[in-house]
C-alpha cells in the first residue's frame, strides 16, 4: 500500500499542489482499470513481472546491513510503474506507462538520495522476462534475478558518487499479506495486491570515495498493485518493517483517518516463512517522542516538520512489544514527491532492525 501517492503525485499533481494537498489526486476513482477484488490465486515467478492492466504497482526493496566494524547501513531502492490510461498498452514512443525509481544509502555518515523518472516502450525503464531471467531496471539501476524469479538475485544502483552491488537470496516463500494476498486499505473498498518476502540474505558492498565496503545483513521486498486510491477521510501513513533479533519478521502499518479511527494491519512471520496476518484489534502503534527535522523541499528549502520517531510497537495478542527508534533524524526523502523513511532500531539495536516510512504530516 505505501507507495501509491509517490507515483500519483509525480504525474498528476504539479509543485502547488502537492505543497497544498499532496493526497487529492488519489481520491480519484482508479475508473477503467482492471478491480483489486478478494480470492485472487497469486502464482510464481509469474507475479514477479507488471500486471499493466492495473494502474499503479512497485518493487520495493530495504536492507538493514552491517560492516565489519559492526556499524549499521541501509538501503532502499524502489521501482514504480504507473498506467496513464486503462487503454492496452503498445510499445515504442506512444506506451501509455511512466517510470519513477528511488534510490537511498544510510551510512554511519548519513543519508543520501536520488529518484529518476522514464517512460515506457523504449528500453529505458521496464520489468521483464529478459532471456528467461527476471530483469527490473530504470537506466543502469537495476533488479536481476538469476532465473525468472527475483530471488536469488542481484541489486545494482548508484547515489551520488556511492555505488550498490548487492547479492540476495531466500530460503523461505513469499508471504500473501492481507486475505491471501488481497490487503484491504479501508472500510470503504480501497485494496490491494501485496506480497512481500521478509527473510533476504543481503551480502555485498558498496564503494564510496574509491573504497569499498563490505556489507552483510537482511532485506525486505514489498510487491504491490492496485486501481484504487485512498479514502477521502486518510491523511497519510505510518509504515514499519522489522527484522527480529529472534528471527521473527514484523510488518505493521497504520492509515490515519480524519477521526482518528486508524486503518491498522499487518503480518508477523516466524523465521521459516509461516506468517499470521494481524488486525487493528492484534496491534497497538504508540508514539513515544517527536522530533523538529529539516525537511528541505523544492518549494520550500527551509521547511521543518514535527515528525513522530520514536514508537511504542505491541502485539497485544502476542505478549510482545518493543520499543522503534529512528537510527538518525536526517533520513528525509527530499524529492519531487517528498517524505520520511529511513533505517531504526528495535529496543536500541538488541532487538533488531528495520525500516520506518511516515508520510503525511505537515510542515
Amino acid at each position: 500500500m505505501k507507495r501509491l501517492w509517490l507515483v500519483l503525485l509525480m504525474l498528476f499533481a504539479g509543485p502547488a499542489a502537492a505543497q497544498d494537498d499532496p493526497y487529492q489526486v488519489l481520491r480519484s476513482t482508479g475508473e477503467g482499470y482492471a478491480a483489486v477484488e478478494p480470492g485472487r490465486a497469486f502464482s510464481f515467478p509469474a507475479d514477479h513481472l507488471p500486471h499493466p492492466d492495473y494502474r499503479i504497482e512497485w518493487w520495493y526493496l530495504t536492507a538493514n546491513l552491517k560492516d565489519a566494524e559492526g556499524r549499521d547501513w541501509g538501503l532502499q531502492w524502489t521501482l514504480f510503474r504507473q498506467a496513464m490510461s486503462p487503454a492496452t498498452d503498445t510499445e515504442g514512443w506512444d506506451s501509455n506507462q511512466m517510470w519513477m525509481a528511488h534510490a537511498a544509502i544510510t551510512t554511519p555518515e548519513g543519508h543520501r538520495h536520488e529518484q529518476r523518472f522514464a517512460r515506457g516502450g523504449v528500453g529505458q525503464a521496464d520489468v521483464r522476462l529478459d532471456n528467461g531471467a527476471f530483469a527490473a531496471w530504470l537506466d543502469d539501476w537495476s533488479l536481476t534475478g538469476e532465473g525468472p524469479s527475483v530471488l536469488p538475485g542481484r541489486l545494482r544502483f548508484s547515489v551520488g558518487e556511492a555505488t550498490v552491488d548487492m547479492q540476495l537470496g531466500s530460503d523461505t516463500p513469499p508471504v500473501l499479506q492481507g486475505e491471501g494476498g488481497y490487503s484491504r486499505k479501508s472500510a470503504q473498498g480501497q485494496a490491494s495486491y501485496y506480497y512481500s518476502q521478509p527473510h533476504i540474505a543481503v551480502r555485498g558492498q558498496i564503494v564510496q570515495g574509491g573504497r569499498p565496503v563490505a556489507l552483510t545483513g537482511t532485506g525486505w521486498l514489498d510487491r504491490e498493485w492496485s486501481s484504487q486510491p485512498l479514502a477521502d477521510n486518510q491523511q497519510g501513513w505510518d509504515w514499519f518493517s522489522l527484522h527480529l533479533a529472534d528471527g521473527h519478521a514484523l510488518m505493521v502499518y497504520r492509515l490515519r483517518h480524519d477521526d482518528g479511527k486508524h486503518w491498522l494491519s499487518g503480518s508477523w512471520v516466524a523465521p521459516d516463512g509461516t506468517a499470521r496476518t494481524l488486525g487493528a484489534d492484534d496491534i497497538a502503534l504508540t508514539v513515544l517522542d517527536t522530533r523538529r527535522v529539516r525537511t528541505p523541499t523544492a518549494a520550500d528549502p527551509k521547511a521543518v516538520r514535527e515528525l513522530p520517531l520514536v514508537w511504542r510497537v505491541r502485539l497485544p495478542g502476542l505478549g510482545r512489544e518493543w520499543t522503534v527508534r529512528a537510527l538518525i533524524d536526517d533520513q528525509w526523502m527530499g524529492g519531487r514527491v517528498p517524505y520520511w523513511e529511513g533505517v531504526v532500531q528495535v529496543d536500541g539495536g538488541a532487538g533488531g532492525m528495520g525500516y520506518m516510512e511516515l508520510t503525511g504530516y505537515g510542515r
